[in-house]
């Protein structure tokens, strides 16, 4: 056996949590109220793009399973204009009516059954 093995074998083994796959840790955080991708982000420790590439998914299984993911659209900050009929996750980049970059990126949350 090489010394490598050894190692991971004699080390400390991690915590139970490290388990958990990414899409049910991004699950668990949603359960606390309306976050945004980049909070997700920043708590699951993985980039912006990856959380969205599991919400859509996670939004999938959710349905299957009865409940739901819901989603508070983004919404222009200077004119509030808001992106009801979007249906992609990610934050748009300009507004359709005033041409605006700043917008508010929208809330995921989990809904009860």
């Amino acid at each position: 056996m090489s010394r490598d093995r050894d190692e991971r074998h004699d080390g400390p083994r991690p915590p139970a949590e490290a388990f958990d796959t990414a899409r049910r840790t991004i699950m668990l955080e949603l359960e606390n109220g309306p976050l945004s991708a980049r909070d997700i982000s920043g708590r699951v420790g993985m980039s912006e793009k990856d959380v969205v590439g599991h919400l859509e998914h996670i939004q999938v299984s959710l349905h299957r399973a009865g409940r739901r993911l819901v989603v508070q659209p983004a919404e222009c900050v200077k004119c509030g204009f808001v992106f009801e009929k979007r249906g992609r996750l990610t934050r748009p980049g300009k507004c359709p009516v005033c041409r605006g970059e700043s917008i508010h990126a929208p809330l995921f949350s989990l809904a009860r059954p």
